[in-house]
């Protein structure tokens, strides 16, 4: 299904970055202050970009999937993270309060209905959104989808993609001790949330080198751990999450309610060789969607950046936007 076997063609379809014409911080209650910019057409088709991790938050180049004069494109750095404050807490940071920031932003930007656009935890973060509000989405467009079960999490931690990235593996769990590598998040979240600030970038750093290094299918298999600071931010946020099972009443509960998103349209675009988040749940999500179309991408693995991704996300928009 990917029509776009040329990769570098595939970039040239992404729209030039777009400068963001309002720029804001929004209270959203419980201490936490949210950043949400607007950019691209005032009057267009609103759309709301969910970022991954938990804990990743926006960036620019995400602006680039939305054509600049019929989209009104909002971004938001999610409780925590990016540039809103405080940094790195999980201090009443569940998914429940995202879902209700989310909800804030639509109200207060004065918008009545959006399409939600989000990738990988973004994924999650959306179709729960949309199961929470189906009256005030209209269309969802989902990328490397993740379903926050047990299953996965048991596949990226416990071992399953490991297999494929031994020597990766190998550096993520060196430092834990042996006895308590059974259950790494639990091992990581001990350190974490230590108090000690450099004990916890060093573990943010290693947390975030693990994911990093898997996202493309393109890896080496180098560790890419970022800015220390970031790293600690995006592993705590993550990590919390993860311990707290994305805070949901029991484990399946995305597809169990898929009935609600039902009359939604939809279009999951995932890779074919996705190691953060296999296909199995994309697919899954697909079965009990019947209003959603499946666009799985050959010679792709879960980044947003990867060029058969970007190319069918960028197409799913303008066929939406009728460009």
């Amino acid at each position: 299904m990917d029509k776009f076997p040329d990769q570098k063609r595939a970039v040239q379809y992404l729209y030039p970055p777009i400068d963001p014409y309002d720029q804001r911080m929004l209270a959203v209650g419980q201490g936490h202050n949210i950043y949400v910019e607007q950019c691209g057409n005032p009057n267009g088709i609103p759309v709301v970009v969910l970022h991954g991790g938990p804990g990743g938050g926006c960036s620019p180049s995400m602006r680039r999937y939305f054509h600049p004069s019929k989209y009104r494109i909002i971004l938001f750095d999610q409780r925590g993270c990016g540039r809103s404050r405080p940094h790195a807490s999980v201090t009443d940071n569940t998914t429940w309060h995202l879902v209700a920031d989310i909800e804030l932003i639509r109200t207060t930007l004065g918008i009545e209905n959006w399409i939600v656009f989000g990738g990988s935890w973004g994924a999650t973060l959306s179709l729960i959104y949309a199961q929470s509000h189906p009256d005030v989405v209209r269309n969802l467009v989902l990328r490397g989808v993740f379903l926050m079960m047990q299953s996965e999490l048991d596949w990226f931690y416990g071992g399953g993609a490991g297999k494929f990235w031994p020597e990766v593996w190998a550096r993520f769990v060196a430092l834990i001790p042996e006895d308590e590598r059974d259950d790494l998040i639990k091992a990581y979240h001990e350190r974490l949330f230590s108090g000690d600030i450099p004990t916890e970038q060093k573990y943010g750093k290693a947390w975030a080198a693990w994911e990093n290094a898997l996202a493309s299918i393109h890896s080496s298999g180098a560790a890419h751990e970022g800015p220390a600071d970031y790293a600690r931010a995006f592993s705590r946020l993550e990590n919390h999450y993860f311990t707290n099972a994305g805070f949901l009443e029991f484990d399946g509960q995305i597809l169990a309610h898929m009935n609600r998103i039902a009359h939604i349209p939809g279009v999951i675009v995932q890779g074919r060789y996705d190691m953060i988040c296999p296909p199995v749940s994309a697919y899954a999500v697909s079965e009990k969607w019947p209003n959603s179309e499946l666009k799985m991408v050959r010679n792709a693995g879960h980044a947003l950046s990867e060029p058969g991704i970007s190319a069918e996300l960028v197409r799913a928009m303008d066929q939406i936007a009728g460009v």
